[in-house]
């Protein structure tokens, strides 16, 4: 009987393993893909032609973040996973006895995280692929030919937290695994 509670044990420690490594994981993929976008900005200098007739004025134009309520979402989203993400492995470590409560508070917060990220990731998604493409029917210019820079980062921050939601995702898809091998 013995023999059978160390294995039982012993998987369950494998298990937190792999929870703890995805969650570092998501902690560090929503990090970055917060800080990239956060701290992503580039100005140009552009050519406005006022009159037809007369040469164009050259005029500094920038692109931030904090232009876009969508980029605000994605950054914001990010940050809030990356800080649950944190707590969740101080909680992990802190809960070793597995209480059932603590356990399904957790796995209903990282379907959350799950749903919070993949509405940010396609909000912000949405907003890029309009930068990069524009749209004719309400005459918007694409903007990623003058800001490539800009674009190029946020499109890496898009896919970081991308990343960082099926992570989440993987976190929640091996808790009702585990729930369903405990059923059965």
């Amino acid at each position: 009987m013995e023999g059978m509670e160390g294995k039982v044990m012993l998987k369950q420690r494998k298990v937190s393993g792999g929870d703890l490594g995805l969650r570092v994981l998501a902690f560090l993929l929503t990090l970055v893909a917060a800080i990239i976008l956060g701290v992503d900005k580039q100005t140009k200098v552009v050519p406005l032609k006022l009159v037809p007739t007369l040469p164009p004025v050259d005029v500094p134009v920038s692109a931030k973040w904090q232009y876009l309520s969508a980029f605000v979402f994605h950054v914001v989203s990010n940050a809030i996973a990356c800080s649950y993400a944190a707590i969740s492995v101080l909680v992990l470590l802190a809960n070793k006895g597995g209480k059932t409560g603590t356990v399904m508070t957790i796995i209903v917060l990282d379907l959350a995280m799950v749903a919070l990220l993949f509405s940010a990731t396609g909000a912000a998604g949405a907003i890029g692929l309009m930068g990069h493409q524009g749209n004719s029917h309400v005459q918007w210019k694409e903007v990623c030919g003058v800001f490539d820079k800009f674009c190029k980062q946020a499109a890496v921050s898009l896919v970081l937290s991308l990343l960082g939601s099926l992570a989440f995702f993987l976190l929640v898809a091996l808790a009702a695994v585990r729930i369903l091998k405990k059923t059965h």
